[in-house]
């Protein structure tokens, strides 16, 4: 009898691989690539013991610790790349796997359920539970092989301390990872009854894991513990190699993954657990114009990543007052660090937090921006159309939700490092410069935010391709000098072109070229968006 719930399933697996082939084989590519290319240049930038020494201090600091985990010990960097490496790359790294696994599981679960396909397809000869067997059969494929691969590449690379074990648990770490957050995900694609929601609940799970460990891994190893990535930082791999947590984050995920099935097998198609708060008789006004409806639409996701924003900005505020204190009696790091003399030390490491910062508040106004597309693949723009509305109105309505997030966002980012830095620094920032930091990379932000308009406006098919310069983006600010890209690579990002206030100088002719160059794709893609099929 239970047979009959499976009934199918390896059909539809590959049916499943066939359907995300692309999307799998860009995530693998991405991730492993940038993995080995990281690796591979550490060697020569750390090729010394004063190089070395200077890296360990640096990363044990309570800014960079909140940022990126707890660090080694001395003599660990001292004897093995491969545990600067981790230190530096392992947490970031597998958010980016539990990212691809968010948006994996969520497509092919509530996503298309949303689309009526998996109703054509319990039409057919198959089991209650096989389609979404098929989906977790083709997610855990694809993070074994990132595992495997990953792990693989980075032994054949031949560098110190990083052996084949070793870099089998570097990969496995990131595997397991996205493991547990495709099993949250499943669970939240029968919670809610939409893809927006399964998405918007796990990327909010994620930035609340992301924020217990940067706390915990502060102040506190007890909340480091609760959360997921807290473990992830915690496995000692490429030193000590601590094998137990993934097996124990691995039964984790399968028992999630077993209670998601659970939840699947109870609930109606089309429902979910949580039902949508029901609306009032009579739509006000605002909800009655276009704009109104596109901002309703998008609410909470706003709202919860703006609550995330600030949290997270709030949390490096905190641990600002302490980075001057950590590197104030070090000599060595003193003479190590070609610091600005007219800058303190926590000044200069604005620009790069900014930046960061920034990258991820982008993301929520790109996603406005693509909501649009969505709308028009489930055929709701038809709603719009129906009536006395351009088309001009309608991506005039998701364009300007997106630059109105970007500014909330950057406001956000701003408010919550300069109001909680207040309370515990002796020499505090500026609310000026902050916010000019934050509002520098405004431009930024409105040139992607034109390049996704011009893209749904010209060839909507290929909109999804944005995040990849997402994630090229993140790569080059991040690593662009580590990894001493050509000049003509860092200049593709636009982030490179923002001037790092306070240490810069504001540029307005910068800011006005950008601003131009935004309002440029921002015409094409209404331009195009007039003139070609809705559904195209």
């Amino acid at each position: 009898m239970y047979a009959n719930y499976f009934r199918g399933t390896r059909n539809l697996t590959v049916f499943i691989f066939r359907q995300q082939r692309f999307q799998i084989l860009i995530w693998l590519i991405s991730l492993i690539g940038i993995t080995l290319s990281v690796a591979a240049a550490y060697p020569n930038i750390y090729n010394d013991e004063q190089s070395r020494q200077a890296a360990s201090l640096t990363m044990d600091n309570p800014a960079m610790v909140a940022m990126l985990g707890t660090g080694y010990e001395l003599k660990s960097y001292l004897h093995s790349i491969g545990s600067m490496f981790a230190n530096e790359m392992l947490l970031f790294t597998a958010i980016a796997v539990a990212v691809m696994s968010i948006l994996l599981v969520g497509r092919a679960t509530r996503g298309d359920e949303e689309d009526g396909r998996i109703e054509m397809i319990r039409a057919l000869s198959v089991g209650r539970l096989s389609y979404p067997s098929a989906v977790m059969i083709v997610i855990v494929v694809t993070n074994v092989l990132l595992a495997i691969l990953t792990g693989i590449g980075l032994a054949s690379l031949g560098i110190e301390g990083m052996g084949l074990g070793s870099s089998l648990l570097y990969g496995s770490i990131l595997g397991v990872t996205g493991l547990l957050f495709a099993a949250f995900t499943a669970i939240f694609a029968q919670l809610a009854e939409t893809s927006r929601g399964t998405k918007m609940y796990s990327f909010i799970l994620l930035i609340i894991a992301y924020l217990v460990r940067a706390v915990g891994d502060v102040s506190s190893d007890i909340l480091s513990w609760i959360s997921p990535l807290g473990w992830t930082v915690r496995t000692g791999v490429f030193w000590e190699d601590n094998w137990w947590s993934i097996i124990i984050v691995s039964m984790i995920a399968v028992v999630f993954g077993a209670f998601a099935f659970y939840l699947h097998s109870i609930r109606d198609l089309g429902s979910g657990f949580i039902a949508a708060r029901k609306g009032k008789t009579q739509a006000s006004p605002f909800l009655q114009t276009t704009f109104g409806l596109t901002f309703r639409l998008q609410r909470t996701a706003i709202i919860a990543w703006a609550i995330g924003i600030f949290a997270l900005s709030s949390s490096f505020g905190a641990i600002l007052g302490d980075l001057e204190t950590y590197f104030v009696d070090i000599e060595f790091m003193q003479a190590f660090i070609e610091a600005e003399a007219d800058y303190t030390l926590t000044e200069q490491f604005i620009p790069l937090l900014m930046a960061i910062m920034s990258l991820i508040g982008l993301i929520p106004a790109v996603m406005a921006v693509l909501n649009l597309k969505g709308e028009e693949v489930k055929n709701h723009t038809e709603n719009f159309y129906s009536r006395a509305v351009s088309r001009t109105r309608v991506l005039g309505s998701y364009c300007f939700l997106a630059i109105a997030v970007s500014v909330i966002m950057q406001s956000l980012i701003a408010l919550g490092l300069w109001s909680v830095s207040q309370s515990v620094m002796d020499e505090t920032l500026s609310f000026y410069t902050t916010f000019a930091a934050a509002y520098v990379y405004l431009p930024a932000l409105w040139v992607v935010i034109g390049l996704i308009i011009g893209v749904i406006g010209v060839v909507p098919k290929i909109s999804g391709a944005i995040w990849i310069y997402v994630v090229y983006c993140f790569v080059v600010v991040y690593l662009g000098g580590l990894l001493d890209f050509p000049k003509w690579v860092n200049n593709l990002s636009v982030f490179e072109h923002i001037p790092q206030i306070p240490v810069d100088d504001g540029n307005f002719l910068t800011f006005m070229a950008l601003t131009l160059i935004a309002l440029l794709l921002t015409i094409t893609g209404f331009v195009g968006y007039n003139r070609r099929d809705i559904t195209g």
